[in-house]
């Protein structure tokens, strides 16, 4: 840590409660008022050195020749700093440091404490010293945070600027080949890391810091110096990466509530400890939103789970519509990139109809789209052959993540009996068909909302079986949904049909391999099957065929029981109001 000491003198001050007084045995003949605190000193002392106090010296002296007494309870750094002021006035022993150089460099501005009055007046001791501290990363700091007690003072001589500049060339620069100091911490290691070779001790080469080795340090300071400093490095050039990392190692250490949130691990940048202490409600809130803010606009370099963790504190925290707004565009841009269960957001509303924030995911996931239609507008149509890979070719990577996400979103979210059709519906028709490879986990989310929903209507069982391609279930899916009682008979007919022409298709391609490997005449290679076994194959597959076709034959009678009995008791509900009315009128006719 800098320091310079000033003066050559021993102590000439003593203090008793509120009261200093100088021991030098002279008469004191001038009184200052600081606060609470009280300063009986001499006049020359403080009029050889202070332009200020020569002047209200002297007008006041005019008046009458009684005890001058100021009142400077305006002076920057208060009591603490014209302590000091006053021992360089009469050359006692002093030290300067990072900690009272600002206070006291504010302070000599204001009593005017030049080269007028007198050769290395404070001012000008305190400048040197000044800038014996930017060249330090620890002492700029404390510096830095010293300039929030007297900051328009601190603002006017520009030493708050002064400081923000010199960390921001520092944490732009690389360290390692400057050699600049950093930290107390880092300069304590590469000390101790010594190897001795007969005798002679040598010091190893210092190990390289991570791009974080500054988060830490900069955390302690107050919001609108960090802001400041953000805005600083990034116009300096650098990476939004180490950007963002600082941000979340700030919203962590002050929004409690990231903290709270279950299973949140940040596993790329280092761990901010313990928070300080629990901020009010209306900082955490205003923080939270300069953070959302100052978060760089690329896609990528903030991770989608610490936005949604940001976003579960905005609703916690009430923050505004457009912080929230600019949370929910963020998730949507990268939403292929996130995980189920940080997508599960509580609802928080005071009208709670469902249990999750659906309307929050589907505003995300209307980002998405709008993006990935806006890509898929603006690149060129492709004519591709089967088989044919071309370049430049849009990726259905994310959309297809998107889907699998959005299908899993609403399994989850389909027991909740407050989820209306309408909503369901609109969420899993924001998927277009062709992200859905496999319809496996929108049927999934299907079967589960009509397992919680058995008041649906004929009509509305057929609208959300709409949205799923039955010739795309997987084997295991067919044989659920052909033998699933929730779906309509329509549904399950075309689950039959399909899978019946993908049997038929899948044995007519075996049949042409077979055919093909039995033509092929190749006698240096063992690819060639014998006859008998060739035979016995063919046997096989005859055989599951024919077992395949007789269940389902059996699946189809039993579905015409179904038909039979529906028909029949709508046969009957049709007869019964007939007879009811035939009866009221025979009651009702007269005789004849």
């Amino acid at each position: 840590m800098a320091f310079m000491r000033l003066g050559s003198k021993s102590e000439a001050f003593h203090r008793e409660g509120q009261t200093w007084q100088c021991t030098n045995g002279l008469p004191s003949d001038v009184t200052l008022e600081i606060g609470e605190m009280s300063f009986h000193l001499h006049k020359f002392p403080l009029m050889s050195r202070s332009g200020l106090l020569e002047k209200c010296i002297r007008e006041f002296t005019k008046d009458d020749g009684l005890v001058c007494v100021l009142q400077l309870h305006d002076i920057p750094g208060g009591a603490k700093a014209f302590e000091l002021i006053a021992k360089f006035c009469y050359g006692v022993k002093m030290e300067l440091t990072a900690l009272n150089i600002v206070g006291l460099r504010c302070a000599a501005e204001y009593l005017q404490m030049n080269e007028d009055f007198g050769e290395k007046n404070l001012i000008t001791q305190t400048e040197s010293f000044l800038n014996e501290v930017f060249g330090n990363w620890d002492d700029t700091i404390k510096a830095l945070k010293t300039c929030e007690d007297v900051l328009s003072f601190a603002e006017e001589l520009h030493i708050v600027s002064r400081c923000i500049n010199s960390l921001e060339m520092k944490a732009c620069a690389d360290l390692n080949l400057l050699n600049w100091p950093v930290s107390a911490a880092n300069d304590t290691q590469s000390t101790r890391d010594t190897n001795l070779w007969n005798g002679i001790s040598t010091t190893t080469e210092p190990q390289s810091m991570g791009d974080d080795w500054w988060y830490e340090d900069v955390s302690f300071l107050s919001l609108p110096l960090y802001k400041r400093l953000i805005q600083a490095v990034e116009l300096g050039g650098m990476e939004p990466e180490r950007i963002a990392g600082s941000l979340i190692f700030y919203a962590k250490r002050y929004l409690p509530v990231l903290n709270e949130q279950s299973g949140f691990k940040d596993t790329n940048h280092a761990n901010p400890g313990p928070t300080i202490s629990v901020p009010p409600e209306a900082d955490q809130r205003a923080l939270l939103e300069e953070i959302v803010e100052l978060l760089p606009n690329q896609k990528g370099i903030t991770q989608t789970k610490f936005l949604l963790r940001l976003l579960r504190a905005a609703m916690i925290l009430h923050a505004s519509p457009s912080s929230r707004e600019n949370l929910e565009k963020r998730v949507g841009v990268q939403l292929d990139h996130a995980l189920l269960e940080d997508l599960l957001i509580p609802n928080m509303g005071y009208s709670v109809e469902t249990l999750y924030d659906i309307d929050c995911f589907q505003r995300i996931l209307e980002h998405f789209t709008s993006m990935d239609q806006a890509v898929g507008a603006s690149s060129s149509p492709f004519i591709v052959e089967e088989g044919q890979v071309v370049e430049g070719a849009p990726s259905l990577t994310p959309i297809t993540m998107v889907a699998n996400l959005v299908d899993a979103y609403l399994a989850d979210v389909a027991p909740d009996i407050n989820l209306k059709f309408p909503k369901f519906q609109s969420l899993a028709a924001s998927i277009p068909d062709y992200a859905r490879p496999l319809a496996d986990g929108i049927y999934r989310a299907i079967d589960i909302y009509l397992k919680a929903h058995p008041w649906l209507t004929d009509s509305e069982r057929e609208q959300i079986c709409r949205l799923m391609n039955c010739q795309k279930l997987s084997i295991e899916a067919s044989t659920h949904a052909a033998q699933n009682e929730r779906l309509p008979l329509r549904v399950i007919v075309q689950v039959l049909f399909f899978e019946q022409l993908r049997l038929r298709t899948s044995i007519s391609g075996w049949f042409f391999v077979s055919d093909n490997l039995e033509n092929s005449q190749n006698p240096n290679a063992n690819l060639a099957l014998n006859a008998q076994d060739r035979a016995a194959g063919i046997d096989d597959v005859r055989e599951r065929l024919s077992d395949l076709e007789k269940e389902c034959q059996t699946m189809r009678r039993e579905i015409q029981k179904l038909v039979k009995k529906k028909k029949s008791w709508n046969i009957f509900c049709r007869r019964k109001p007939q007879h009811s009315n035939s009866k009221q009128s025979s009651l009702k006719a007269p005789p004849q």
